[in-house]
């Protein structure tokens, strides 16, 4: 009898905890930047607006959650997350080092990376320039990026910190340049127009966007469109580990988007490019 008992009180303390902490996802705290056009940006008007904007909008009514966007400053959008400020973080790119601290859905777009230089600047145009070319087919992309290596020995190349595009920087390149840290884009394109900097290293979707804005017609894309190795090129929403029912739910709103073509709609309507992702697992 004394073990029947205590067997039962097992599975009530059991079913007690897994019902404190089950959550019920009617509303969704969103991180975002609100600093990286055209993925999220603050408009004219003090608000919230871009390509993640629009399509957080999307996928909380085909998860049929209310979601509530939070701004914060990039570095500091992870560390939030796991605090329990955020439940999801907007524009995160998947690769090995981000899986270690948090989960991710499935990519909501698929991008590339580049390099961004100013027009008769110190950085001559690089190889491939305009042509994609995946890190990780070693036989092609090691003599490219040995040859840009040295082109950009001895300059200085701005990054947003806390990002792949960073990493990628020195891991490639390492002490043969110098590598300036930003809190976001818009900050480190103003030291590469005033000449601060000889080039910077962005999301190409990023760029494309910004170029296409005045002011910036002394600016321009150089180089190949990276994917592959460090890059978290694959952008997804992250979440804190273990929340599988929350995964679930966007997975799906994801997956539905993308089949309808709203992902499409909507990138090309932001960036001028189809981002939408090919699904493997995640």
């Amino acid at each position: 009898m004394k073990k029947l008992m205590l067997a039962i009180l097992a599975a009530t303390l059991s079913f007690t905890a897994t019902a404190v902490h089950a959550k019920d996802w009617t509303h969704v705290k969103v991180g975002i930047e609100g600093a990286f056009p055209p993925w999220n940006m603050i408009d004219s008007s003090g608000k919230l607006s871009g390509f993640d904007v629009d399509l957080v909008e999307d996928l909380c009514k085909r998860a049929q959650v209310e979601c509530e966007l939070i701004t914060g400053e990039w570095n500091s959008l992870i560390p939030s997350l796991n605090a329990g400020k955020f439940d999801l973080v907007m524009t995160l790119g998947i690769n090995e080092k981000r899986r270690k601290v948090v989960d991710f859905t499935v990519p909501y777009a698929s991008g590339v990376a580049s390099f961004l230089i100013l027009k008769d600047g110190s950085v001559p145009e690089l190889p491939m320039t305009g042509e994609r070319l995946n890190l990780n087919d070693h036989a092609k992309a090691d003599a490219v990026m040995t040859e840009i290596g040295k082109t950009l020995k001895g300059k200085t190349v701005g990054v947003v910190g806390s990002t792949s595009q960073e990493q990628l920087i020195k891991a490639y390149f390492g002490d043969d340049v110098t590598v300036r840290t930003y809190k976001n884009s818009p900050e480190r394109d103003l030291d590469l127009k005033a000449g601060r900097i000889d080039a910077g290293f962005d999301s190409g979707v990023y760029e494309t966007s910004m170029l296409m804005k005045p002011g910036n017609e002394d600016l321009q894309m150089t180089g190949p469109l990276l994917k592959g190795a460090m890059l978290a090129t694959e952008v997804a929403m992250g979440m804190r580990k273990g929340e599988t029912e929350l995964k679930e739910k966007f997975d799906a709103a994801i997956k539905s988007a993308a089949e309808a073509g709203v992902i499409k709609t909507l990138s090309e309507k932001w960036s001028k490019l189809d981002l939408t992702p090919t699904f493997g697992a995640n």
